[in-house]
């Protein structure tokens, strides 16, 4: 059986060194480079299954060379290693064509669980859910770009945090979501709020997708973890 490739980017040698040989104990099969014209060169000949590409590198950045591979209609699942806390640059790093982001620093281990998990949701040559602007759902339409949600052709009005809730659970469906996953995705563990307001956003949403909890078509709770987005989600065109 042939084992996943992975093509590690990152110009800091012990980095690259350290996740290498934690990857490879996980199973996978990786190839490094040292910096974004070495990953496109090195993509376009090994055509990995998923790239872990550092954000701040010489020669080419992340995120420029992230953009010539999707302006090439290389749609290989990324995962930008970041140093970005807010919310808003989390969003735009998501915009510009990744699938998943990780802050700097991070657990090696979590890096292998972001790896699986956008494996498990993307197709490889398709454009993935994470770096389409638009989204469909059953009778739902996200767009991404204008944060605008529409139901049954018609807009509907939410908060700007329950679109941001909506639009991870669109991006990650059919994986269960813990309360504490969502407040770091949508609101930063540098804010101070509590999990009560992740409840409080999922209300605001059923109430606008006209979802009963009790047999729910979109959200599904799951006790004592969290939720799980249960229809199914396509890319729009």
């Amino acid at each position: 059986m042939t084992s996943t490739s992975i093509l590690l980017v990152d110009d800091e040698r012990p980095i690259i060194s350290m996740l290498k040989m934690f990857l490879e104990l996980s199973g996978f099969h990786v190839v490094t480079a040292s910096d974004g014209v070495e990953a496109l060169s090195i993509a376009t000949q090994h055509k990995p299954d998923l790239i872990v590409l550092d954000v701040l590198m010489p020669r080419l950045d992340g995120r420029e060379t992230l953009r010539r591979m999707r302006q090439q209609d290389d749609w290989t699942p990324v995962i930008l290693l970041t140093q970005v806390t807010g919310t808003a640059q989390r969003i735009m790093a998501l915009e510009e064509g990744a699938d998943d982001y990780l802050n700097k620093p991070f657990d090696p281990q979590e890096l292998v669980v972001r790896i699986r998990a956008v494996l498990r949701r993307t197709q490889t040559g398709k454009q993935s859910l994470r770096s389409t602007r638009r989204l469909k759902s059953r009778y739902t339409v996200l767009d991404r770009s204008t944060r605008r949600v529409y139901l049954h052709g018609r807009e509907v009005s939410l908060t700007p945090k329950s679109v941001s809730v909506l639009e991870h659970f669109m991006t990650h469906p059919d994986e269960v979501i813990t309360r504490e996953q969502l407040l770091d995705a949508v609101w930063g563990w540098e804010s101070a709020v509590g999990e009560r307001v992740v409840d409080t956003r999922i209300v605001e949403l059923r109430k606008a997708l006209q979802d009963n909890s009790a047999n729910p078509e979109f959200i599904e709770t799951v006790p004592n973890v969290g939720y799980r987005y249960i229809a199914p989600v396509e890319v729009m065109i």
